[in-house]
């Protein structure tokens, strides 16, 4: 493993490693590469001198290593802020730690957080914001975000992406490739980071703390999205009317009202929803399910919201109260219809002779006199 040795002070290094040393291990391509810095000195060649030989210093000598330059290094080869090399092939060296060092394994996205602990670290500065970066591909990287710029195109569909990174994830979708196994059970996944977080429907941990109150979250995502309950913010506007979100997804879902998209199609008829969920509880009616179960009584329902109803008849609740007189009632329905004997409306009107009224069951019973039907049959008289 090529390991390049960087001197920084040791009281400038946050940093709790044995004799001040961190180890990351920067994946470029197949190579990986270490990148110490360390309390030694380091050997730093002259800056115009591309060498073909790196000597690295250590407790046991000094030992020679080839090293193959995959192209011109166009900044500091050893910079005290920055260590960058682009290196064709991977090389490993046998050399034996330095005893007391404590080897610690991070990842580059660790590296580029730490290196911005040291002083200086940040000379490349977004002229569209404040924000400051160790390396001038970061802020490259970075300033797409004010310009949109999403250079890398899927040659399978249209998506485009501001990283190559993120390119190749996505390509894991039309390749099906997902080899990221759980060791709990038998789910897969194409990228780490959905391992990662799929894990933890196992552990139950919640690593993502709001500031603002005491919930916690398995996800980042999820965390952000709460703290828009906090600060009232709602970033997606909806571009056909005034209404707005704090969820993209309530976004989506809200479009189709403008668009009339029904993309979620009942398999046993013909009818479709714009929602998920409600596709879910149409499903019930073809099987039958009832999930939801009164604790004080054995009635069962197919929805939540009927449970709910039903639980105000054994607690007697009535939340929905007239505003022009002292009625209340246990469900919404109830105090609409009621309104109507305030407001005079009739919006049940028959077919047949044009009759009007305020509530649906009075027009059922009213169509009886057209169609002969007779509900209501009395018994034999004894």
């Amino acid at each position: 493993m090529l390991i390049m040795s960087e001197s920084i002070e040791k009281d400038k290094c946050p940093n709790t490693f044995s004799q001040c040393v961190s180890f990351y291990n920067i994946a470029y391509e197949n190579m990986d590469i270490e990148v110490k810095h360390s309390t030694e000195n380091y050997i730093k060649p002259d800056e115009n001198y591309y060498p073909q030989e790196v000597l690295r210093k250590s407790a046991h000598g000094i030992s020679e290593v080839n090293v193959k330059i995959e192209s011109e290094i166009k900044e500091e080869l050893i910079n005290i802020q920055s260590v960058e090399i682009n290196i064709k092939e991977e090389i490993e060296i046998n050399a034996e730690p330095i005893p007391g060092e404590k080897l610690h394994q991070y990842s580059k996205c660790d590296l580029m957080k730490h290196k911005p602990m040291h002083p200086g670290n940040n000379p490349y500065k977004c002229r569209q914001c404040s924000k400051a970066f160790s390396n001038k591909s970061i802020l490259i990287i970075h300033q797409r975000i004010h310009t949109g710029e999403k250079p890398y195109q899927c040659s399978q569909c249209d998506k485009t992406f501001s990283q190559n990174s993120n390119l190749t994830k996505h390509l894991m979708i039309h390749t099906g490739k997902k080899p990221y196994q759980c060791s709990q059970c038998d789910k897969d996944f194409s990228q780490n980071s959905g391992l990662i977080n799929h894990l933890r429907t196992h552990t139950g941990e919640k690593p993502y703390q709001c500031s603002q109150c005491d919930k916690s979250f398995s996800l980042k995502t999820n965390l952000i999205s709460h703290q828009r309950t906090h600060t009232g913010e709602k970033p997606y506007q909806c571009c056909h009317c005034d209404e707005a979100f704090s969820l993209n997804s309530k976004l989506i879902t809200h479009m189709r009202t403008h668009t009339g998209e029904k993309p979620f199609q009942c398999r046993q008829c013909d009818k479709a929803f714009s929602k998920n969920i409600n596709l879910k509880r149409h499903m019930r009616s073809h099987t039958g399910e009832k999930p939801y179960q009164c604790s004080q009584c054995d009635k069962t329902f197919s929805q939540n919201n009927e449970l709910i109803n039903h639980m105000r008849t054994h607690t007697g609740e009535k939340p929905y109260r007239c505003s022009q007189c002292d009625k209340a009632f246990s469900l919404k329905s109830g105090l609409t219809s009621h309104m109507r004997t305030h407001t005079g409306e009739k919006p049940f009107q028959c077919s047949q002779c044009g009759k009007s009224f305020s509530q649906k069951i009075t027009l059922v019973i009213h169509q009886r006199i057209h169609t002969g039907e007779k509900s209501y049959q009395r018994g034999p008289l004894l």
